[in-house]
């Protein structure tokens, strides 16, 4: 398992969820990081879940 990391800002550049969590692969954590902007409804906010490779997998601006 990797460790990937999640972050969302409001639109003056303030993070509103910085987080991480573990999956077994890029396409994985792209599901796990939707799923958790989701539920915590950050869905539209600007946001970005990088790999430990400092990949990005998902990004919104």
């Amino acid at each position: 398992m990797k460790t990937y990391n999640l972050t969302v800002f409001d639109k003056s550049g303030q993070k509103l969820l910085d987080e991480s969590f573990e999956a077994a692969n890029n396409d994985e954590a792209k599901k796990v990081g939707q799923a958790r902007l989701e539920e915590e409804g950050y869905s539209e906010h600007t946001h970005r879940c990088v790999s430990p490779e400092a990949k990005l997998v998902l990004f919104h601006r």
